[in-house]
């Protein structure tokens, strides 16, 4: 089965055409996947049930299992994820040099992979120790920027924001990462 974070937005709306459903529906489903980080189609409240099973036959909906995580609480983490398949991927999170006067930092870059293993074998990196496995997909590149802040989203006082910030209100949660890099495991121009 396809994976749902697969789909353009124009794409869903063609598809809940068809189903007979209104365009707006694809809109509420991007607002749960993207904004709202849903991880399954029962948290979709907004979305008839009906419709939500139909996703649920059509579509398939993976996030990616945290391995293990290395890194001091105020400087860089990284992200060992599992992929469906089994795959083993790295996501690096950076945060900014803090503020002059011991302030906190202000933004966070996310460093993304784009392949499982790399096939061009640097002496200096250790992501082709285990050779060239395959491409990642789209979903799968969104999903690693999704798992970081739903693992923010669990304890938001691991990536402190500024108080012009604010820490969003109501159900959908403020994003933390402002900035995402293309240069993880892999070779993204080789994807």
């Amino acid at each position: 089965m396809k994976d749902v974070k697969s789909l353009s937005l124009e794409e869903l709306q063609a598809q809940f055409e068809a189903w007979g459903q209104p365009r707006y529906r694809a809109a509420q489903l991007t607002d749960w996947l993207y904004a709202r980080r849903a991880t399954s189609w029962e948290a979709m409240t907004n979305l008839p049930r009906a419709l939500r099973e139909r996703l649920a036959q059509e579509y398939s909906f993976h996030t990616l299992a945290l391995v293990t995580k290395q890194g001091a609480r105020d400087a860089t983490q990284k992200f060992l994820w599992r992929l469906p398949d089994q795959a083993l991927i790295e996501s690096v999170l950076i945060p900014a040099n803090p503020a002059l006067y011991g302030e906190a930092s202000d933004r966070h870059t996310l460093c993304v992979s784009t392949q499982v293993g790399c096939a061009y074998g640097c002496k200096f990196c250790a992501s082709g120790l285990d050779g060239w496995k395959r491409n990642l997909g789209p979903e799968e590149i969104v999903e690693q920027v999704l798992a970081v802040e739903r693992w923010n989203d669990a304890d938001p006082s691991r990536l402190p924001i500024t108080a012009a910030e604010g820490q969003g209100t109501g159900p959908t949660p403020t994003p933390r990462v402002k900035n995402h890099v293309i240069m993880g495991m892999g070779e993204p121009r080789a994807n």
